[in-house]
């Protein structure tokens, strides 16, 4: 789906001399209350002591689902940060699921191999991290995947599953499954089940299928998505038998519901502003369903990485997302979700020119005065974690109230339209903040 967003105003770009940056406001009595509030992060990679992880631990408490934020799609210590929580989550605290912000599909194919060992993470990257998605073939997620795999070697008996909770894409594998299911129990239907899913399913790679997709007539796709719901209402009707086909059924009409949900999805008016922010209200509030709908199915404690954009509870610009997935996973698990936001001061991302046809390195410097990352800069440590809801009354309290600039980037880059105005302390539950970042590493 096409990116979107909106430009603000140009006076909030201009970075400041690094020394003008870290001097503040003298007597200003937020940074110390931000710095007893604080714990220091030793690292961003995973391995070695966990130690210092004990204060995420402490915030998390007995959250069912953790989301964690990113405020650029293609910084690497935001991806290894992630990575690191979720192995000291599963080690010490039970978690056992890693959803991305990426396509149900391939979280399906992923799963299949860090559970079974079937398929080749690099090829499955390759093949469906195209267009939407481009910023997710990375070392960095790669080396997650193989962790989880490793792990499911050493422990056959409680494995660790990967989901991913968007429909940006549906892939051919989701069509042969409910193809496939249907052919075994009422094969009488699967002409039926052919027709309505006639052209829907992909035959050319996942980029190339994405744009053609959007570049079909709006009534072409209205109809499109008018067949998968008849599908869907089809295969409901179907009666699973015993538990264990009711368990295959479950799934099997959870990929129906996705390929529905991509169609639907593909079926606004991209031209029409009041469609395109419905559509991005229906895409957060699908991401949560998603998660909710794993998360009753498995039982897990999961781990959601996404941007800060869908994690948080405010978006960053209501005309274009009017509520985001943290605000409907909170409607629905109340303290049973616990929200993370991951901000930087200063370093390198991966994203696109602004018309998302090359992917290129970008760095800027630190954020100037009147910014969020401005005042989170001047916290003496290089790397922390800062449970919002801790936070003393008073001076400090009021200044995470306040919404001011903060740095955002989603999959492309136009210089002018990154910042956003947000309060960090109705927008989140907890932040870890890293004064420097680097780019990606994206697989070749």
């Amino acid at each position: 789906m096409p990116s979107l967003v909106v430009a603000l105003s140009l006076s909030l770009l201009l970075p400041v001399p690094a020394a003008a940056a870290a001097r503040g406001t003298p007597g200003d009595p937020v940074v110390p209350a931000l710095e007893r509030a604080a714990s220091p992060l030793r690292t961003a990679e995973p391995g070695g002591d966990p130690g210092d992880l004990r204060p995420v631990a402490t915030a998390v408490g007995d959250a069912a689902v953790v989301g964690m934020g990113e405020a650029t799609h293609g910084s690497h210590e935001f991806l290894t940060m992630k990575d690191r929580v979720f192995r000291y989550l599963v080690e010490r605290r039970g978690f056992r699921t890693f959803a991305l912000e990426t396509a149900w599909s391939t979280g399906v194919r992923l799963d299949d191999y860090v559970v079974h060992g079937k398929g080749d993470p690099r090829r499955i990257m390759r093949e469906d991290f195209q267009y939407t998605y481009a910023l997710n073939p990375t070392a960095e997620n790669l080396a997650l995947v193989e962790w989880m795999r490793a792990y499911n070697r050493a422990h056959p008996e409680d494995p660790v599953r990967f989901m991913g909770d968007d429909w940006g894409y549906t892939g051919p594998e989701l069509y042969d499954r409910v193809a496939g299911y249907v052919a075994r129990v009422r094969p009488d239907l699967t002409p039926r089940f052919e027709e309505l899913y006639r052209g829907l399913r992909p035959t050319v790679p996942s980029g190339e299928y994405q744009k053609a997709y959007l570049a079909r007539p709006l009534a072409e796709r209205q109809e499109m998505a008018s067949r998968t719901g008849r599908a869907l209402k089809l295969l409901e009707s179907l009666e699973p038998r015993g538990e264990a086909g009711r368990e295959e059924f479950a799934e099997v009409l959870r990929h129906a519901t996705v390929i529905d949900q991509t169609a639907t999805g593909y079926g606004f008016d991209f031209e029409d502003p009041q469609q395109v922010a419905e559509a991005m209200r229906r895409r957060d509030e699908t991401m949560a369903d998603n998660v909710l709908w794993w998360r009753e199915h498995t039982g897990h404690r999961i781990l959601l990485a996404g941007h800060n954009n869908h994690i948080g509870y405010e978006p960053e610009d209501p005309r274009v997302l009017p509520r985001t997935q943290g605000a409907f996973l909170r409607d629905r698990l109340g303290s049973g979700y616990v929200s993370f936001g991951l901000t930087f001061g200063r370093g390198s991302f991966k994203a696109t020119d602004p018309d998302e046809v090359r992917m290129l390195t970008h760095t800027v410097g630190p954020a100037g005065p009147g910014t969020n990352e401005h005042t989170l800069d001047r916290v003496r440590h290089d790397r922390y974690v800062l449970d919002l809801r801790t936070v003393a009354l008073g001076p400090a309290r009021d200044w995470l109230a306040g919404a001011r600039p903060t740095r955002s980037v989603g999959t492309a880059y136009p210089e002018d339209r990154n910042w956003f105005d947000i309060a960090l302390g109705r927008c989140f539950d907890v932040l870890i903040h890293q004064d420097r970042v680097r780019a990606v590493d994206l697989l070749s």
